[in-house]
């Protein structure tokens, strides 16, 4: 039985609205470290001094899609709610769909990516694109006008210079396609959270809600959630696997999409246990809807954790070279240890924590879990993305870094201050979000449903 019962005249008319004068004070103090930190961060990525681009561009790169991973997983959690037809999640949708909002402005910081300056140091097979542009003198984009996959001419000095496995993926790997693909990731999804969003908020000042909206949200959520699959993968295969266009794994876009469920529901907990913590929701977000985000969590930490070890599994038995790269070169030395510490710390320790039922049913408990559970996606992300940057400068700067085995010296400076600069922003755009509208969807037919939920 729900530990208390909900009608109407315990819902706000006029719904709730965040207005915290500390809440104002942490936007505008995250709004301008983000301005600060972000002119920095780009006379790093693009001043004069090229081992600081080098080094500092892997920086930008793991701090970009960590906070990436939250924000698609709102919109993930958002299209699961309106085409399950939730009746539970009703109380925290407006959350779900405000994490999803800070999708489209994380552009400004994904823009760095799309620079030639700052792909040289990632994508190694961007330069030999281009090399082998310049040499046969055709254009970047002539490739879409030859079948969308690169000129003739292209494949062949790729494949006179002993880049076949290049020549083979240039159906995919060719600069006007990552362009494409690069535009679509936030077109498309940045139009369907925001119309997804629009209908919800609508519904808030409708003196005759209704259920219409409920159902174009359900309808517009089903063919949607393809595109939300394209760009959680591609994104994946781009930004994080074309950092070595050698290595591949039928896995990666599952993994990446474990995680950004996983994470962002992480953070969905922490927000609603801070609201009500400072006085919102208290009526509509119960014990009974943590029970819910807690098995979740436990669900997707089991799930991130299956999808890890059959990555794994399948490259071991597998033992083809491209593949085994990635393993090889986080086995070696200090990143062996953070390998290890995953295995442990996050899957173990939380699987462990999430099984007891009355953790889950505790607001702050399961928050402290959520915490610890996005400092294990710190980790996950940094194992990704950063002992990658060691062997590509070895390559491309072999003056400065040749000695370097696995880590650069003094470079995890530059990683702590991309991930505050882009961090700083993503919680600027959250809390204006929460800002905007009203925290819940006061007027939803299935509020009170939602309300009085009991599992």
């Amino acid at each position: 039985m729900a530990s208390h019962y909900v009608t109407s005249a315990d819902v706000p008319v006029q719904g709730e609205r965040l207005s915290s004068p500390t809440v104002s004070k942490i936007k505008m103090i995250s709004g301008a470290t983000s301005v600060v930190l972000t002119l920095v961060s780009l006379f790093l990525l693009f001043g004069p001094n090229d081992g600081w681009s080098a080094c500092y561009s892997y920086s930008w790169l793991f701090a970009v899609f960590f906070f990436f991973t939250l924000a698609v997983g709102g919109v993930f959690w958002t299209l699961l709610h309106n085409v399950s037809n939730s009746g539970w999640g009703t109380s925290v949708r407006r959350v779900m769909e405000n994490l999803g909002s800070v999708y489209p402005w994380l552009f400004i910081f994904v823009l760095p990516l799309g620079c030639p300056e700052v792909q040289k140091w990632l994508y190694e097979w961007m330069n030999i694109h281009r090399e082998g542009l310049a040499h046969e003198g055709v254009g970047a984009f002539d490739g879409f006008l030859a079948g969308f996959y690169g000129s003739d001419s292209l494949k062949t000095w790729l494949n006179e210079n002993h880049h076949g496995l290049l020549a083979n993926k240039l159906w995919y790997m060719n600069l006007f396609a990552w362009y494409v693909r690069f535009a679509f990731y936030f077109i498309g999804l940045s139009l369907v959270i925001r119309g997804l969003r629009r209908l919800s908020v609508a519904q808030d000042s409708d003196p005759n809600p209704g259920t219409s909206r409920l159902f174009r949200a359900r309808f517009h959520s089903t063919y949607t959630l393809i595109i939300f699959a394209i760009t959680i993968t591609f994104a994946g295969f781009d930004w994080l696997m074309g950092l070595s266009y050698t290595w591949f794994s039928t896995m990666w876009g599952v993994y990446l999409f474990a995680g950004a469920a996983l994470n962002s529901m992480a953070v969905i907990i922490i927000t609603c246990a801070l609201l009500q913590r400072a006085g919102y929701m208290k009526r509509v977000v119960t014990p009974e809807h943590y029970h819910i985000k807690g098995k979740l969590l436990l669900a997707f930490t089991i799930f991130w954790a299956y999808i890890s070890f059959s990555q794994f599994f399948l490259i071991w038995y597998a033992n083809i070279t491209e593949e085994t790269e990635y393993f090889l070169i986080r086995n070696t030395e200090g990143w062996n240890t953070g390998m290890i510490a995953l295995v442990f710390l996050h899957f173990v320790v939380p699987f462990v924590v999430l099984l007891q039922a009355w953790l889950k049913k505790k607001p702050v408990a399961l928050a402290a879990v959520a915490v610890y559970t996005l400092a294990m996606h710190v980790l996950d992300h940094y194992l990704i993305t950063i002992p990658e940057r060691s062997v590509s400068l070895m390559n491309l700067l072999p003056e400065q870094f040749g000695h370097v085995t696995t880590t650069v010296p003094g470079a995890f400076w530059g990683d702590i201050l991309a991930f505050v600069t882009v961090g700083s922003g993503f919680l600027f755009f959250y809390l204006r979000a929460l800002g905007q509208n009203n925290l819940y969807p006061n007027q939803d037919p299935r509020i009170l449903e939602s309300a009085n939920v009991s599992n």
